[in-house]
């Protein structure tokens, strides 16, 4: 006997309603974590920021199982891996990088597109701050690349022109830094990030004054 016309449309609308609420959840999941890392990387400092980002990595470690096919999942876990390395330092913090490398890796393997190339820019910046052979896998070259490509992906986006920025002026190439910073200051606003965008501009503003005490 076949189904009534009625029951097979309120099936399918009963499915899709589903996939839009695991969909949503999803987002929710990802959303948090942005968010959280967020007010621990700009509003928590030292031996705080550093245990808040260590309890931040349990919490992408179980976003990442749920969303194992999530590129934005992947890139937010090392983001927050990369910022802990940041904030512990010494060595006792490369495998903490190490993992965060992997999990860009693992986000370009399913997506490298994914959050306008954020994976390609966190990455790069990666490369550039890790120690080189034999320590870890630091690359100059290779950081460089990486920051471009996600300058290709991302022309105006507030972090893919700070980060150039940034490695522009630790080589002294202060014009060409400047500009990516005032290209960097002018993105435009991402809803919902408004925290991370203030800090950010903080940042920008931090090294347009140094460029300026060194003239």
């Amino acid at each position: 006997m076949k189904k009534p016309v009625i029951a097979i449309i309120l099936g399918l609308a009963y499915t899709l309603l589903s996939s839009a609420l695991v969909h949503a959840q999803a987002n929710a999941e990802v959303t948090g974590l942005q968010q959280r890392w967020a007010e621990v990387n700009y509003l928590l400092e030292g031996k705080s920021q550093v245990e808040a980002f260590n309890t931040l990595i349990d919490d992408a470690e179980k976003v990442t199982r749920s969303q194992s096919n999530s590129a934005d999942a992947w890139i937010w876990s090392g983001i927050i891996r990369s910022s802990y390395a940041g904030a512990k330092g010494g060595l006792g913090a490369l495998s903490a990088a190490k993992a965060a490398k992997a999990d860009f890796e693992k986000a370009m393997s399913i997506n490298a597109d994914a959050m306008d190339g954020s994976a390609y820019t966190s990455l790069g910046v990666l490369y550039l701050n890790v120690p080189g052979w034999p320590v870890g896998f630091g690359d100059e070259d290779k950081g460089v690349e990486l920051l471009k490509k996600g300058l290709e992906l991302s022309p105006n986006g507030i972090d893919a022109n700070y980060f150039y920025a940034e490695y522009l002026f630790k080589q002294k190439q202060d014009d060409d830094a400047t500009r990516y910073l005032n290209r960097a200051m002018s993105a435009p606003a991402r809803p919902g990030r408004e925290l991370a965008d203030q800090g950010r501009r903080a940042e920008i503003e931090q090294i347009l004054q140094q460029i300026e005490a060194r003239h």
